[in-house]
């Protein structure tokens, strides 16, 4: 026995029967002698002799391998004794270079408050152990939004982070996983995990509001998918008054060499000219001078995109619980097939996805628009419990069809904005998801030609296009959701994305060998995904008997493709098939002469077109795109001939509307029609009264090789030459004298033969807007649709039965 301790306990080295056991040699016994005196003199809280084993415990940690420290921590209650000891413990650990354990031990004692935030977490932060600082600051919410703080600091511009590292020389450091942009994304997650308030992180904010404006000018500049409204809401939203992203904002669109494009972002953003350069500015004044505020020539084209098939008075927007009354039985009758969709305002801060704003339901022949807010809110109101009993009808019923894109994530939205239905996704039964559809069609590695670039249809629009041929327009994609009313674009926008999920099913159901699917689609899914035990069945799918023409005619045969979805890049050696395939219909890029074969592979990566080329660069290319994405060109060949096999390899569909639906000459796809008066207006004042000699139709005889002025007139069958395109306006020109459109384009009035103005019954001209070529009526139409018989849909001869005209498609 110790005689100076009063208690009569054991020292530190002595055993409970009185054999002496050094504290520093074996710990673990220690450990376990320092356990049994504690079960058996059951010593309790705040007693003398707890104390002192507390005590003697701390003095045990410098010891102890790592181990031993949760035991000792958990047995002897050492949270709850004198800090003092622990916290110079903590401290002699920090300074060893023990990071790790320090803060390890730290945590254990709860010792956060007493300790430096920023001395404890740094080390852990460089040595990529942020999960060990999660857990260190957690339940202390003073000390995450300094650790937050911290992180941002980190994150402004021009900060080197390896200033920081450099105090620590002797760790092994992983500060590639400290970028900003690396940083930032933790910060933000931290942020909505512990609800803090954004303000306490503003360069992580700022570069996220920068990285939204660089997408925001990608989609306007680049893929010209958002509309110019949409486009300046968000971006006046993101930069405000903060003069650093103004600067960025100049310098993003600056940047960008569309002049004319960028001079509307500006007007539209009221910018000041002299920040931009001269061709710029020159652009912004001749706009405000002229006081023209209508769209970039290139958001026209609506008839490129899906158009919904029903009529506008077949939208019913819903808003109240007496409207789903009224309209409770269409939605909920059994047997029939819904598509299904979520809109909501795209959000480019802090807080994660925004709640749901709209819901789209389509049927056959008609599209329910649910106004989520209204009919969610107030929570236990009549219309939200009418809203929430119909939902979970319709997706509880195995025996209605439903149809969505990407479901899964769709439903969690929806919980999150209507709580009565947070098991939505549980509920569900009877569903297609037609995203696992798209991932079988391009399991079997059969790409549709053209259509799945870096820069062309993604997602569910891919799909569109791949099935019924025309992609859907994503201009409002973007717009702000939360709006009420919402306009007619966004309306129409909306019944589109959920009714076009009906069209591609109808389709997929009709020739499911066409898309390399079962003819059971709901086997088809299975096989993607496995059978989920419980899973609804969904109901028999229709049969429908192909026409010999939608049949694959071989097991290898590609899948249809419409003309004008069917996009190639040509070599320098193939401008005879270029101007070929551009005459009917197809987007065709070719190389400028010298320009490096690679290219080609670099413009079919990023555009997702086909490549045809010819000779040696052939292997080479092939290798860089993949599989049946390049085709080797007979140069032995007519350009016509090598025009109808390339046709018939990829299985391009071309109709009589495809026929000069581009320019030969520029592969611009957009006219201008013009009247014969104002035609003869144009070419008198460009100085040219009496035109070059002869007629449009004697210059029709030139051979298909060559460059051609007329466009045709009819085609065997009685199919005219009638694209639906935009008339030319007083305001579409920018000076008269020469004539020259809005977008610079200088019309080409010297190639408009005198005889061809006084023709009689004439009527229009076609004006290309991308080169300025002028093209009329004549009889060259009747002899392209003759050379290409052989492929042409609906000419007797043809591969496919001749079918009534189609009506001719829209030029722009």
């Amino acid at each position: 026995m110790d005689p100076g301790d009063p208690t009569g306990e054991p020292a530190a080295g002595d055993s409970a029967g009185g054999e002496c056991v050094p504290m520093g040699r074996d710990p673990l016994l220690f450990l376990q002698t320092l356990q049994t005196l504690w079960c058996t003199r059951e010593l309790g809280q705040g007693s003398p002799g707890l104390k002192q084993l507390q005590a003697r415990a701390v003095k045990l940690l410098a010891e102890s391998p790592p181990g031993l420290v949760e035991p000792l921590v958990s047995i002897f209650q050492l949270q709850d004794t004198d800090r003092s000891p622990l916290l110079a413990h903590v401290h002699r650990l920090h300074q060893e270079g023990k990071f790790k354990e320090a803060i390890m031990l730290g945590t254990k004692l709860r010792l956060q408050a007493d300790l430096d935030v920023e001395k404890m977490c740094i080390p852990l932060l460089l040595q990529d152990k942020a999960d060990l600082v999660e857990r260190y600051v957690d339940g202390f919410p003073d000390l995450q939004r300094r650790l937050l703080a911290l992180m941002d600091s980190w994150c402004q511009p021009g900060f080197d982070i390896r200033v920081v590292a450099r105090r620590y020389p002797q760790m092994t450091l992983r500060l590639e996983r400290l970028s900003p942009r690396a940083l930032g994304r933790q910060v933000l997650r931290l942020l909505e995990q512990h609800g803090l308030d954004p303000a306490l992180c503003p360069n992580v904010i700022t570069q996220q509001r920068l990285a939204a404006l660089r997408y925001l000018c990608y989609k306007r500049l680049v893929e010209r998918s958002v509309s110019r409204e949409s486009w300046a809401e968000h971006v006046q939203g993101l930069v405000g008054q903060d003069q650093w992203l103004q600067e960025q904002l100049l310098q993003l669109l600056a940047s960008h060499d569309d002049a004319a494009l960028v001079a509307q972002c500006a007007l539209d953003l009221l910018l000041p000219e002299e920040r931009f350069p001269a061709s710029v500015a020159a652009e912004l004044r001749q706009l405000r001078i002229q006081e023209r505020t209508a769209e970039a020539p290139l958001e026209d084209g609506k008839d490129d995109y899906y158009q919904l098939p029903i009529p506008r008075e077949q939208l019913c927007f819903l808003a109240s619980w007496e409207d789903l009354a009224r309209h409770q039985d269409e939605l909920l009758q059994p047997g029939r097939v819904v598509g299904m969709d979520l809109e909501w305002r795209p959000s480019f801060g802090a807080g994660g996805r925004p709640r749901a704003s709209l819901m789209q339901v389509a049927v056959e022949g008609r599209v329910f628009l649910l106004d989520l807010p209204r009919l969610s809110s107030p929570a236990g109101g009549q219309a939200p419990q009418a809203f929430s009993r119909l939902v979970s009808r319709l997706l509880a019923d195995p025996s209605i069809t439903k149809l969505g894109y990407g479901m899964a994530g769709d439903l969690r939205s929806l919980g999150a904005s209507c709580p009565a239905l947070a098991q939505a996704e549980k509920q569900l039964q009877g569903s297609v998801d037609l995203l696992q559809v798209h991932r079988q069609m391009r399991a079997a590695d059969r790409p549709a030609p053209g259509v799945d670039g870096a820069t062309g249809p993604r997602g569910l629009s891919l799909l569109v296009q791949q099935v019924l041929g025309k992609p859907l327009d994503k201009m409002q994609q973007l717009s702000n959701w939360d709006r009420r009313p919402l306009d007619e674009g966004q309306l129409v926008y909306a019944a589109a994305d959920a009714y076009c999920l009906l069209e591609v099913y109808w389709a997929l159901c009709r020739e499911p060998a066409r898309f390399h699917l079962s003819g059971d689609l709901t086997r088809s899914l299975r096989l993607g995904r496995g059978e989920r035990a419980g899973a609804g069945e969904l109901p028999p799918l229709q049969k429908a008997s192909a026409s010999p023409q939608q049949v694959p005619t071989g097991e290898d045969a590609a899948p249809e493709v419409p003309a004008r979805a069917f996009r190639v890049v040509c070599d320098s050696m193939l401008q005879g098939l270029a101007r070929s395939l551009r005459r009917l219909g197809i987007d065709v890029l070719v190389l400028a002469t010298g320009e490096d074969h690679r290219r080609a592979a670099e413009v079919a990566r990023q555009e997702g077109r086909i490549i045809l080329t010819s000779g040696l660069p052939y292997h080479k290319l092939r290798a860089q795109v993949g599989a049946g994405r390049c085709l080797s060109v007979d140069c032995s060949l007519k350009a016509r001939q090598q025009a109808t096999a390339v046709i018939r390899h990829f299985n391009v569909r071309v109709t009589h509307s495809d026929i000069f639906s581009r320019c030969q000459a520029c592969n611009c796809h957009q006219y201008l029609k013009v009247s014969k008066d104002v035609m003869k207006q144009l070419v008198w004042l460009s100085g040219h009264p009496e035109g070059p000699s002869g007629t449009g139709d004697e210059a029709a005889q030139i051979e298909d090789e060559q460059e051609t002025g007329s466009a045709p007139e009819e085609a065997p069958g009685g199919c005219t030459y009638e694209p639906s395109c935009r008339w030319l306006e007083e305001e579409d020109l920018q000076s008269r004298m020469p004539a020259t459109l809005g977008n610079g384009t200088r019309l080409q009035l010297s190639g408009v033969p005198a005889g061809v103005l006084r023709r009689p019954g004439l009527r229009h001209f076609y004006c290309c807007t991308g080169c300025g070529k002028v093209f009329w009526e004549g009889s060259h139409l009747g002899r392209v649709a003759e050379n290409f018989r052989e492929v042409l849909e609906g000419v007797p001869g043809s591969r496919e039965p001749s079918r009534a005209p189609s009506p001719a498609g829209s030029l722009s």
